[in-house]
């Protein structure tokens, strides 16, 4: 699913040289896949946190996958924000009941949720390769192929038979009976913060993954070069998100947060100002210290709202690729009124915001192994 989320990044070098968009309108296209995202991920994580939807993966898969597809028809600028904008409705929906579904069955602790965004960011790294590989194809046939990825990820995420349902939950047995004496309790203001701290993190990440391949193309590489950017760039998330596994177990979240944020701001400046050759190494360091947190703010999130995990997920997963775009506009028109570098430079400097929000953060009591609900794990 995750490789729509790059796709969308990826191909802003496209259409910036085949159909003459300015900075301004190529990132409006990012703006139209995330526009959506941020107003309704919430919304879908609500509706799985009280019914279980298990027709929501498969469709929500298919629809980000269509969406990519379909700008290749280039029908105006119009339909072309309506298709990333449907991709971007597809992955909103995806985010919520995906990572819901993590935590239900893959128990406390944030071991499952790394594997899990692992899987988001080998196909966020895959997403340039894909578009550069798939774009070379002569007429509309590369961008269908762009649809491949989807149609895979419908037939592995179908929903089970109505047969089947009814043995899986025979074999599973009675639910236990909740114990009213220790209901968990939401806590509200430390969520709020941390959803500021995404909020940072997410006009950040997006802001790089938008402008990098055009900011390595206008400092004198290709195309070419522009997707390996990208690519550094979405590699390096992998490493981070493995990373920060390792280093809460041994730090704590919120310490390991926290001192991320704080290794972000050179990796970002050094992209804008070490040569070229040095750029792709700058980028996977910012991108690890950036998907360090990007696991553990899910898991924290889910501990600061135990009551309503696919909210939380909807927020603390959403937010990170959908309010970034909403400020990807404003980067474009300064770029266009100014230069890119001026453009990306407070993206060197948001992070110690986040650093600082990060810090009063309070660490949760992880919770308590439980029996997994294999039905509401379907939802």
């Amino acid at each position: 699913m995750d490789v729509y989320q790059g796709a969308v990044a990826a191909l802003v070098p496209f259409l910036v040289s085949e159909r003459s968009y300015g900075y301004a309108a190529a990132s409006g296209i990012v703006l139209a896949a995330s526009l959506l995202s941020s107003v309704v991920q919430p919304l879908f994580g609500a509706l799985t946190d009280r019914w279980p939807m298990p027709w929501l993966i498969p469709l929500a898969t298919a629809a980000a996958g269509l969406g990519v597809a379909l700008v290749g028809l280039d029908a105006g600028y119009a339909a072309t924000l309506a298709a990333v904008a449907l991709s971007g409705l597809g992955v909103a929906a995806y985010h919520p009941a995906a990572a819901r579904l993590v935590r239900t069955v893959g128990g406390p602790g944030h071991g499952a949720m790394s594997w899990f965004a692992l899987g988001g960011n080998i196909g966020f790294a895959c997403a340039p390769l894909l578009v550069v590989g798939a774009l070379a194809l002569p007429g509309s046939a590369g961008w269908w192929l762009l649809a491949a990825p989807a149609a895979l990820g419908v037939f592995l995420n179908r929903p089970p038979s109505a047969k089947r349902s009814a043995a899986d939950r025979a074999a599973a047995g009675p639910a236990p009976a909740p114990a009213a004496s220790r209901r968990p309790r939401d806590d509200w203001r430390a969520f709020l913060r941390l959803s500021l701290v995404v909020v940072v993190r997410s006009v950040v990440f997006t802001g790089l993954s938008t402008f990098i391949a055009l900011y390595v193309r206008e400092r004198g590489g290709g195309e070419t070069a522009g997707a390996v950017a990208l690519f550094a760039l979405f590699a390096g998330s992998a490493g981070g998100t493995l990373l920060g596994g390792r280093l809460a177990t041994r730090w704590g979240r919120v310490t390991t947060v926290h001192r991320a944020y704080a290794a972000v701001v050179p990796a970002v400046a050094g992209i804008l100002f070490l040569p070229l050759p040095l750029v792709y190494v700058c980028s996977a360091l910012a991108a690890t210290a950036l998907y360090v947190p990007f696991s553990l703010q899910v898991t924290l999130g889910q501990d600061y709202l135990p009551t309503r995990m696919g909210t939380a997920s909807g927020v603390t997963l959403g937010l990170t690729v959908s309010v970034g775009g909403l400020a990807s506009p404003l980067i474009g028109a300064a770029a266009d009124a100014a230069s890119l570098r001026t453009a990306l430079l407070p993206l060197a400097v948001l992070p110690l915001l986040a650093w600082a929000l990060a810090r009063r953060l309070p660490e949760p009591a992880e919770p308590e192994p439980a029996e997994p609900d294999l039905t509401a794990a379907r939802g």
